[in-house]
């Protein structure tokens, strides 16, 4: 089976990608902006016509978008995330190839929930953000081609390789700050948000189950299980073997600080952080993932004790 991936090099493209070339059958190519793609193209500034002459002549048999931007203003985020898509799908419509597309997609799309439910993929989509505007488009606009194809809402993706700047990112870098330093409390505060951890690598086995399949339509890929990050935080901490205070800061979830400090220091000055969770969801976040088990026979293995040990080992290996 011939794969086009497309950001191939993202947090969760690299975990797909060495997915697949596990897989025999498989013969993969990466397209993407990097040098160290098999093809360079940019999706958000090429012209569908030209993306189209190339998948002519690799002729895939499956096209897997995993990538776009999480972070910048709506105008970037637009052209990464919907302009992006858009010029795939019009590709895939001209081209001659006939190829399955699996949009990688993310739970910002549906916004906010209420606290306790589990959100299905028939609930109305309400994004709290211009992150998930933009991926919601893109959603609607992969689902309205009449492309064969599938798209999958990834919850809160942990694991390896997780970006430094991400809420349980900067939780491990703090800490190890903390023990570095020898401090003997560390200080967080807007960690009472609840978000539905899964592996990363339980998301590349989701993909590679969906280009195999022939699911259509969205389907939701999480745990089924909400964690506070407080909790989080001091599984980290239990994994890292700190052994210093976790102290709450009173204040709102959205405004969260992370700060270490000294026993004996006198100041108390807490750096303000960026907002822990800005994709717009509000305080809880848990997804219903029982179309994933029935329609992909899929299921998360991995642990998140066992994704925030490998967040610590390699926040620790950092200089």
């Amino acid at each position: 089976m011939r794969v086009l991936l497309l950001g191939a090099t993202g947090f969760l493209g690299r975990f797909v990608a060495d997915r697949l070339l596990a897989d025999p059958a498989v013969h993969l190519t990466a397209l993407g902006r990097r040098d160290d793609s098999d093809v360079r193209f940019d999706l958000a500034n090429g012209s569908p016509g030209a993306l189209t002459r190339f998948l002519d002549a690799v002729h895939p048999g499956v096209v897997i978008n995993c990538a776009g931007a999480t972070r910048g203003g709506a105008r970037e985020l637009t052209r990464h995330n919907t302009v992006a898509v858009a010029t795939v799908c019009e590709a895939l419509r001209r081209s001659r190839c006939g190829a399955r597309m699996v949009q990688v997609g993310c739970a910002s799309e549906y916004g906010p929930s209420q606290p306790g439910s589990s959100t299905a993929e028939d609930s109305v989509p309400r994004p709290g953000g211009p992150y998930g505007v933009s991926k919601l488009a893109a959603t609607e606009l992969v689902l309205g081609s009449g492309l064969d194809a599938v798209v999958l809402r990834v919850f809160s993706p942990v694991g390896p390789g997780t970006p430094a700047g991400s809420p349980l990112g900067r939780l491990a870098e703090a800490m190890r700050r903390a023990m570095q330093s020898g401090d003997a409390e560390l200080k967080l505060g807007g960690l009472g948000v609840q978000r539905d951890f899964v592996d990363v690598r339980d998301v590349a086995r989701a993909v590679h189950a969906a280009s195999l399949s022939a699911a259509q339509g969205v389907v939701n890929i999480g745990t089924g299980r909400a964690v506070r990050l407080r909790d989080a935080a001091a599984v980290l901490a239990r994994v890292a073997g700190y052994t210093g205070a976790l102290h709450e800061l009173d204040g709102p979830p959205t405004r969260p600080v992370i700060a270490a400090q000294r026993a004996d220091s006198v100041t108390d000055h807490a750096p303000a952080a960026p907002h822990p969770y800005p994709d717009g969801c509000g305080a809880w976040q848990q997804a219903d993932v029982r179309t994933a088990r029935d329609r992909l026979g899929w299921r998360p293995r991995i642990n998140l004790e066992e994704s925030l040990a490998d967040i610590w080992m390699e926040a620790a290996c950092r200089i």
